[in-house]
């Protein structure tokens, strides 16, 4: 279903195939993704910086750290400092002070994973939210019990957490804001469908999803017209849309959604609506059965995976980049990654001559035995931290609840993250994976 010639951006080589892996059965290779913000070596993992930030570090320790793409979130950035800001300060990167390639949610997730967090209930099309509604005071949104997300082919209306504002995402809206916030790469509207919903309806949000694909398409098509037509000094955004596959926990729907998705006039294709609550046989089980489907030309992201075994799995499906709050999550909780390196990375498994493994612990450096530990966290990491502090200092500023702990364990999580891809493009190379 893969056609060359279906490019947005048809002047630019935006993905380019550095390496097949000769592996028999493999999918993995290595790659190069060119943004207006830097170039991008595949596989590669993506940093979480949703509200225009990863948590903890400094934009500028990132490039340091190695860190080669980050992602930003457009609900949290519309509701919180609004786009209209971002888009004046000169987009995304200028407001934030970021030096490297990005990537931009449609808001879709958040949308629907902040209402089943808070319990909101969806609605059906039947269901009414008005346009008159008026906005509740603070007082009356004390009392509310109930916040409401409308569902319907137009898009998706919610309240916002921060003023109860009655906010509305379409696919054009959402990439009309995309456009604004200035990411390297954008996402397709898409409708992230919860883990344990029946047939019928992930049917119904995977059509929904694929009518909504063709207008995100269609927006980016007319908005690039408009800007040509403008003016012929006013020069165009170097911008590319990824398509995003759904399908819920169904093969047949899995399947059908990439066929489709992968048809369509984008630059890249995501794989969405994984990891939402199923089990680990399921998620992979997700991602192998639309792997024949994936393009051999556009740039592959598998949406909010990123745990080392993993990555090593999926990486062998066709995946070229991953996203995943935990090296950040967890450092902020004190839980500090080590890989177990001896004479590989990546071991074989037990029993299974072309299954590979790698092995890792999360050193919890709350626990007292840590208190007067001068060794280092990981004696093999050459890290600025493992250089230069012992797990009694880091445990120290856990348990005073400084905030230089968190600094210094998200550095160390992402350095590992990013020496971990450093290994998996070299075994891809080699052909291991």
């Amino acid at each position: 279903m893969t056609n060359k010639n279906l490019k947005l951006n048809k002047t630019d080589i935006f993905f380019k195939v550095l390496y097949q892996s000769k592996k028999r059965g493999s999918r993995a290779r290595l790659g190069e993704i060119k943004t207006a913000h830097g170039v991008i070596k595949t596989p590669s993992f993506v940093a979480v910086g949703t509200k225009g930030t990863v948590k903890s570090i400094l934009p500028s320790l990132l490039k340091e750290i190695g860190t080669q793409l980050a992602f930003v979130n457009t609900y949290h950035l519309l509701t919180h400092p609004g786009i209209e800001i971002i888009e004046k300060a000169g987009g995304i990167h200028r407001y934030a002070g970021f030096d490297i390639p990005l990537m931009s949610d449609s808001g879709g997730f958040q949308v629907f994973s902040l209402a089943k967090k808070n319990k909101f209930e969806i609605l059906n099309s039947k269901s009414q939210i008005n346009s008159k509604s008026k906005i509740p005071n603070s007082k009356q949104l004390d009392m509310l019990s109930i916040k409401f997300v409308k569902i319907s082919d137009d898009g998706v209306r919610f309240r916002s957490v921060f003023d109860g504002a009655i906010i509305e995402l379409t696919p054009e809206k959402s990439i009309e804001y995309q456009q604004k916030i200035g990411a390297d790469i954008m996402m397709a509207f898409d409708e992230c469908i919860p883990y344990g919903v029946s047939y019928e309806y992930t049917k119904e949000a995977t059509e929904r999803t694929h009518r909504w694909l063709e207008r995100c398409v269609k927006k980016v098509k007319s908005q690039k017209l408009k800007v040509k037509s403008e003016s012929k000094k006013l020069k165009e955004k170097n911008q590319y849309l990824y398509g995003v596959i759904q399908g819920g926990v169904f093969e047949d729907l899995r399947k059908k959604s990439a066929e489709f998705v992968v048809s369509q006039n984008t630059d890249g294709v995501a794989i969405g609506g994984v990891s939402v609550g199923e089990s680990k046989k399921e998620m992979r089980d997700q991602v192998r059965w639309v792997s024949l489907f994936l393009p051999k030309d556009r740039p592959v992201h598998l949406l909010g995976v990123g745990e080392f075994d993993d990555i090593l799995d999926l990486v062998s499906c066709g995946i070229d980049t991953f996203d995943c709050v935990e090296p950040t999550r967890k450092a902020r909780m004190g839980a500090l990654f080590k890989l177990k390196i001896e004479n590989s990375l990546f071991a074989k498994a037990s029993g299974d001559k072309q299954k590979l493994k790698v092995e890792w612990e999360e050193i919890d450096i709350l626990r007292g035995v840590y208190r007067n530990d001068l060794s280092k966290v990981d004696e093999d990491c050459s890290c600025f931290v493992c250089q230069n502090f012992t797990k009694s200092y880091l445990h120290h500023l856990f348990k005073n609840r400084e905030l230089l702990a968190y600094t210094l364990a998200t550095y160390h999580n992402l350095w590992v993250m990013e020496r971990f891809f450093e290994k998996v493009r070299e075994a891809i190379e080699k052909d291991i994976i």
